[in-house]
């Protein structure tokens, strides 16, 4: 079964290159990694995406995202309500939604 991660982020004022640049340059060859996006939000404001081949692969990898995200780190703001700087979700596939051509 196929699952996802999901990460949403707010960078400081003047940070936004430097954070791109970390996202350009982190090239994740993880085990059971599917590809993902950084998307663009809002003012300052992106979400991560990233989909993979099962729970246990995303779990696994777990260590090495937090690795790549404390070369980054120190661009993002703190999203408030006791989030701090990430405010992460995942889980397992439960309804695929294929496209209709």
């Amino acid at each position: 079964m196929t699952a996802f991660n999901v990460v949403r982020f707010r960078v400081k004022p003047g940070q936004e290159e430097r954070f791109l640049a970390a996202h350009r340059k982190a090239r994740g060859s993880f085990a059971g990694f599917r590809g993902g996006a950084l998307i663009k939000t809002g003012d300052r404001s992106y979400c991560m995406i990233a989909g993979w081949d099962d729970f246990d692969s995303l779990v696994a990898a777990r260590p090495r995202m937090i690795a790549i995200l404390d070369t980054f780190r120190d661009t993002l703001e703190d999203l408030g309500g006791g989030l701090g700087i990430t405010d992460p979700v995942s889980g397992e596939t439960v309804v695929e939604m294929p496209a209709l051509r």
